[in-house]
This record gives structure tokens, C-alpha cells and sequence, in this order.
């Protein structure tokens, strides 16, 4: 990371005064070398060096800000992580996998002998759950569904703080109906059920302990077994129905309904308790299927906010047992918010050209009033040529230079303009105390038809010069 700052970029400077910087490939970047640039107005950063590249070159990097390295960050920490934790034996190999063209630095792959670790750093890439040994770890903003949570009882994320000018690795656990828990890398391990942390291991505990009971008075009655079994469905029920899980809802009333031997009580709440269920499910039928409608009408008006939102609403709630005109509305939401990123990237791209095209005139400007202020020594005719051809590419460059020309630069070429008659503007008249030369001034470089910036008299010899190079 550069120093955003010119101090810090100062003291950056001598401490890599040896080392040389590269657009890294794997920040999708073009492998040219960088030169680092400071500023007092504005922050600090890394540049493409201005010799080490063709005319034509484009880089392809499309992130420039701290996250866009984290894949890097995450290697680089969990490689230490399983050195300190004598495990770098068992480990294959790191692999930034792009399933299906995906930008580089969105999945980490961590390979070990038998198994492995899928970090999405973003949304990129879909969580693919028990597929060849790979445990995947989310990003913050990869969205999961509440199904997968009870299912799975957590499932891990991964988070990348900013300390100083490095990145600092978190994990998080996350349970149903419990907050994300957070650690440090070294408190994780590795076990024979993936990737462990103080809160799985508090969570494995508490699922695989039978709590003890307690008797009152030496005397406390033994609820039945099958009684116990459908009061916690019960309970689990409502929990799901309040949590929005179609899925889980679906699962438990059929269990409810399958119980039997139950007494004349317990039959009558589970009955009710099903039928409630069945209502429920139609109601949440309505909701889902007005929540691909709304999808479909937003795809087909091309209304890309709404298609996002919409997308990660049915993403996260009714990603399950979608039917084919389900699939088929989220495939044409997916491929229209695909078209619409990569015509983000196209806008972006033609502007980074447009301003390096800019950029390049402008240097091409300079070098032609460079030269403008030392014609060639020759017949008269022959100078006035030469002076109206380098004025001609001149004009051409400023105008495609655009706005990247300082207004004393401009004021420049305004005044070449009408010293050829190329344009029949007048030049402002000189102020008091200012004179104005038909060649650039020895003292101050003003160009023909320029205002001279030193008051009369400044220079003793510039009359005499100015005479001779007439």
C-alpha cells in the first residue's frame, strides 16, 4: 500500500529507494513499471512510469482501492497462519481460481491433501456447499439464506481490516439466530470438519451434550418422549415461520404431522399448528410469486437498481426449489445485471483512454511551444513555414488535449493563433509596465504575442537579445 500522504510518501520513498514497483498481474494489472507520484492537493499514488510503456499501451486493472489486493492479503496471512501452526506440510498449493471468467482475486482456492478452503471475497463467484472437500469462507457481502444456516448450523466469513498500510485478517462465525462471532487467525484451526473456531467449538459442544435435568425436591415428573419431541417441533416451527424459512417450515409441519400416539391434547396443537402452518406457506407462496413478478416486469423495463435489489431479495429467500419460470427470470436478471457491469467497464475504460489521449496531447502541446520559442536560424520564408506547420499541429493538439492544459499553457497557443493569422482573435492589450514580444522572452519564456511577466527594465540585456533574434 502507498502512503496516501507526501510526508508518509517521503519516508516511503527512502526506505524502497532500492526497490522497484510493478503493475501486479495478479491485480488484473499489465505488468509495466510504476513510478509513485506526490502530491500536496490531493493523495498520493502509484503511476504507470511514463517510458516504460508503448503509446498504445492499456492496462486492464479495474480496482484501484484497498480491497481490490485482498486476495493477496488472505494468502499471504493464512501461508504464515499454517507455518506458525506446523500445518504447511499438509498444504497443496494457493490457486486464485476464475470459474467461469470470474476477475481474478474474487475466489481463493487453499488446497490441502484431503481437503480444502474456497474464500469469496466477493459475490462474484456463487458459495458451492460440500462440493469436492471445499469448505467455502464468505465476504461480508456475500448474502446466505437462512436455510443454509439451519442446515448447516453456521457457516464461517472472512473480513480484511485496514491497519496502517497493511490488511488484517478476521474470521467470523455465523449461526442461526446468532450474531457473527469474530477472531483473530491464530485462535482457528484446522480440523477433521474444516475450519474450527472458539464458537463452533461452543456450538459442536452444545449440539452433542445432553442437558442435565434437574429434579425439584427429588420428585420432578418425566415428560413423555413423544411429547417432548413435539413440543420442540412446535417450538422450532414457530421460530421458522417468524424467521421467514419456507424450506424449514415445510419440513417441520410434515414432521409434526407424521407424529402419532400423541394424546387427545397434543393432537389438537398439532393439528392446529399444521393447519396454521398451511396458511402460512400459501401466503408466503403469494409473496414469492409476486417477488418474480415484480422481478421479471424489472427485468423486462431494463430497470437495473430495481433487477439488483430485487435479485438479492430472491437470492437470499427463495433460492430453493425454484421452478423453470423462476429459473428462467433470475437467469435473465443475472445476465442483465452482467451487461450492464461490463458496459460499466466499457465507460470507464473509454475514459481512462479518453483522459490518456488527453495526456498525451498536452505533452505534445509542450514540446511544440518548447520548440516554438527556439525556431531554426534560416531565410525568412523559410522560419515562417516551419512556424505555421509547427503552429497547425499545435491548434490540433490543444484541442484534443482538452482540459488537461493549464489556462497559462492555453494562453500560450491563443497567442501563437494570431501571431500565424491562423485565427483572427486580437491579443489583449499589455498592461502598464508589461511589453509585448514577437518572439519569447529570454527572461520569462513568454511566447509571441504573450504578456511579459517582468516589469520594464528588469532585465538589462533582454532589448539587445531581442533585437538580435529578430
Amino acid at each position: 500500500m502507498l502512503p496516501l500522504e507526501a510526508i508518509e510518501l517521503d519516508a516511503f520513498r527512502k526506505r524502497h529507494e532500492r526497490d522497484t514497483f510493478w503493475c501486479g498481474l495478479l491485480l488484473g494489472g499489465c505488468g509495466v513499471q510504476l513510478t509513485t507520484k506526490l502530491y500536496t492537493d490531493r493523495v498520493c499514488h502509484f503511476a504507470h512510469h511514463p517510458g516504460a510503456a508503448a503509446p498504445s499501451h492499456r492496462c486492464g486493472r479495474r480496482a484501484r482501492g484497498v480491497a481490490s489486493a485482498d486476495h493477496l492479503y488472505v494468502k499471504a496471512a493464512a501461508a504464515a497462519w499454517l507455518r506458525t501452526a506446523g500445518q504447511a506440510g499438509d498444504l497443496v498449493d494457493f490457486d486464485f481460481a476464475r470459474p467461469d471468467g470470474a476477475e481474478i482475486g474474487s475466489v481463493l482456492d487453499i488446497r490441502f491433501k484431503d481437503r480444502g478452503l474456497r474464500v469469496h471475497l466477493n459475490q462474484e463467484v456463487a458459495p458451492v456447499w460440500d462440493e469436492d472437500g471445499r469448505e467455502p469462507v464468505l465476504g461480508v457481502s456475500v448474502p446466505v439464506d437462512r436455510d443454509t444456516l439451519i442446515d448447516r448450523w453456521y457457516i464461517h466469513r472472512i473480513r480484511l481490516d485496514s491497519v496502517g498500510t497493511s490488511r488484517q485478517v478476521r474470521i467470523g462465525t455465523e449461526a442461526f439466530m446468532r450474531p457473527t462471532e469474530w477472531f483473530e487467525l491464530e485462535e482457528c484451526e484446522m480440523t477433521g470438519r474444516g475450519l474450527s473456531t472458539p464458537a463452533v467449538k461452543r456450538l459442536v459442544q452444545s449440539r452433542t451434550t445432553r442437558p442435565v435435568s434437574r429434579r425439584s425436591s427429588g420428585q420432578a415428573r418425566r415428560t413423555p418422549a413423544l411429547q417432548a419431541r413435539a413440543d420442540l417441533l412446535l417450538r422450532k416451527l414457530a421460530e421458522a415461520q417468524k424467521l421467514g424459512s419456507v424450506l424449514v417450515v415445510t419440513q417441520i409441519s410434515g414432521e409434526i404431522a407424521a407424529l402419532t400416539g400423541l394424546d387427545e391434547q397434543g393432537q389438537a396443537k398439532a393439528r392446529a399448528a399444521v393447519a396454521g402452518a398451511q396458511v402460512w406457506l400459501k401466503e408466503q407462496a403469494a409473496v414469492r410469486e409476486q417477488l418474480f413478478v415484480s422481478l421479471r416486469e424489472a427485468v423486462e423495463a431494463r430497470d437495473v437498481e430495481a433487477v439488483r435489489t430485487l435479485s438479492v431479495t430472491a437470492n437470499a429467500t427463495a433460492s430453493h426449489a425454484r421452478t423453470d419460470g423462476e429459473t428462467a427470470i433470475a437467469a435473465a436478471a443475472s445476465a442483465l445485471l452482467a451487461a450492464d457491469a461490463q458496459e460499466r467497464h466499457e465507460e470507464i475504460m473509454e475514459a481512462e483512454q479518453e483522459a490518456e489521449r488527453a495526456r498525451r496531447a498536452a505533452e505534445r502541446v509542450r514540446a511544440l511551444l518548447s520548440a516554438l520559442r527556439r525556431p531554426p536560424v534560416g531565410l525568412r520564408s523559410q522560419r515562417r513555414a516551419w512556424i505555421r506547420s509547427s503552429v497547425q499541429k499545435l491548434l490540433l493538439a490543444a484541442e484534443q488535449a482538452d482540459s488537461a492544459l493549464s489556462a497559462r499553457e492555453r494562453e500560450h497557443v491563443e497567442s501563437w493563433k494570431t501571431r500565424t493569422g491562423l485565427v483572427g482573435t486580437q491579443t489583449a492589450s499589455p498592461a502598464a509596465g508589461q511589453q509585448v514580444h514577437d518572439v519569447a522572452c529570454p527572461a520569462c519564456s513568454a511566447g509571441p504575442g504573450v504578456r511579459c511577466e517582468t516589469p520594464r527594465g528588469y532585465h538589462p540585456s533582454r532589448v539587445a537579445r531581442l533585437r538580435r533574434s529578430r
